[in-house]
C-alpha cells in the first residue's frame, strides 16, 4: 500500500462524513497519473507553494501601500494566516486539512499590486470588468507554467473562485477558508492601522470588544472559537447571530476608520493613474508585452493580456516599468 493511498485510507476513517475525501475528488480538467506518496489536494498544495505567483505575493500591498517598517502585512503574510486560521477550524471539525489548506494558500494569487485599489482600477478599465477571487483561477488554470496552468483539483479551484463573493464554495472545506479570510484580514488590519497610528485602541466600538475581546488574540480566539461551535453540524459553515453581528459591525469600523481613511489611502490615487498609464502604454504597443503573453494577446485579444500582465505585476515592479516608460533618466557623458 503506497503513502497516498494509507492516507486516503486514513481519510476514511477520521474525518467527518461530510469532509471531502481525497479519493472521492471530482478530479483534474486534464488527467493525470496519481502520485504515490501524495494525495491530489496535497500535490496542489505544493503545485501553489512552488508557483511564481505565489512568490510574487510578497511584494503586494495588504493594505498599505508601501509602508516604512518590517511588520505590515503583506498578501504573503495575509495568505499564511489565513491558512493557519482554515487549518484550525477544518482540524476542529474534523474536515480535510489538505484541501482547506491548498484553497488557502491559492485564494490570493489574482490580486493586483497595490491591493483593491489596483483591482477596482483594472476593474474600471477592464472590458467586462475585474476581480481578484476571478482572476486568481486564471491563474491557475491559465497564466502559470508557461500558460498550461496548475491543473488543480476541481474542489481547490472552487474554493478559490468562490472564497469572497457570490456563490458559497462547494465543499465545507472552501466555505472554512471564505470565514477564516474574513477573520484574517480584520484583524490584521486593526493591528496594521495601530501599529500604523491610524486608529488607537479607544476607537475600536466597545460593544463589539465586550463580545470578540480586547487584543487580537483574544478576538481571533473568540472568532475562530465561535465558528466551530456554530458549525458543528456541519451543515455549512457560519457563525453565531451575536458573533457574526460584532464582526459585521468591526469590519463597517475598519471601513469607515481605515479602507477609506485619507491618511491610509492618501496615495492610493496615485498608484491607480500608474497603473492606468500602464494599461493604456501597453494597449498601444502590445509587441512590447513579454513572449508569456504573446500567445494570450493572439487567442483572447489585447486587453486580457495587458490586463493579465499588470495583475500579476508586484507593487515595485510596477512603480519600475512606470519608471522607465514614463520618467526622464539622467543623461550622463560616457
Amino acid at each position: 500500500m503506497t503513502p497516498r493511498v494509507q492516507r486516503e485510507e486514513l481519510e476514511r476513517s477520521i474525518l467527518s462524513a461530510h469532509a471531502c475525501l481525497a479519493s472521492r475528488s471530482r478530479g483534474r480538467q486534464r488527467p493525470e497519473e496519481e502520485c504515490d506518496i501524495r494525495t491530489c489536494f496535497q500535490r496542489d498544495t505544493d503545485r501553489i507553494v512552488y508557483s511564481k505567483a505565489f512568490r510574487r505575493l510578497k511584494h503586494k500591498t495588504q493594505v498599505f501601500l508601501q509602508p516604512e517598517g518590517d511588520h505590515y502585512r503583506t498578501r504573503m503574510t495575509h495568505t499564511l494566516e489565513v491558512s493557519r486560521i482554515a487549518r484550525t477550524i477544518a482540524r476542529a471539525l474534523s474536515l480535510n486539512e489538505d484541501l482547506t489548506e491548498a484553497i488557502a494558500l491559492g485564494h490570493d494569487l489574482g490580486h493586483t499590486p497595490f491591493g483593491h485599489a489596483g483591482e477596482r482600477l483594472l476593474s474600471s478599465i477592464m472590458p467586462g470588468g475585474f476581480a481578484h477571487y476571478q482572476q486568481s483561477l486564471r491563474v491557475v488554470d491559465r497564466l502559470e507554467k508557461e500558460g498550461e496552468g496548475l491543473n488543480l483539483t476541481w474542489e481547490v479551484r472552487n474554493g478559490i473562485v468562490c472564497h469572497t463573493k457570490g456563490q458559497q464554495a462547494a465543499t465545507l472545506e472552501g466555505q472554512v477558508v471564505r470565514l477564516a479570510d474574513q477573520i484574517a484580514y480584520i484583524n490584521h488590519d486593526i493591528e496594521d492601522a495601530l501599529r500604523g497610528g491610524i486608529i488607537y485602541p479607544m476607537d475600536i466600538p466597545l460593544a463589539t470588544s465586550k463580545v470578540l475581546g480586547f487584543t487580537h488574540g483574544e478576538r481571533i480566539n473568540a472568532l475562530v472559537l465561535d465558528v466551530i461551535t456554530a458549525s458543528r453540524d456541519q451543515r455549512s459553515i457560519c457563525q453565531s447571530p451575536e458573533v457574526g453581528e460584532a464582526m459585521a459591525a468591526l469590519r463597517e469600523f475598519m471601513f469607515e476608520s481605515v479602507y477609506t481613511n485619507p491618511l491610509a489611502k492618501g496615495e492610493e490615487g496615485k498608484a491607480q493613474e500608474m497603473l492606468r498609464r500602464l494599461f493604456e502604454y501597453y494597449q498601444k504597443n502590445p509587441d512590447e508585452l513579454p513572449a508569456d503573453f504573446q500567445e494570450i494577446r493572439l487567442e483572447e485579444g489585447v486587453d486580457r493580456a495587458v490586463c493579465d500582465y499588470i495583475a500579476g505585476m508586484t507593487d515595485p515592479f510596477a512603480i519600475e516599468q512606470f519608471t522607465k516608460l514614463f520618467i526622464p533618466m539622467a543623461w550622463t557623458v560616457k
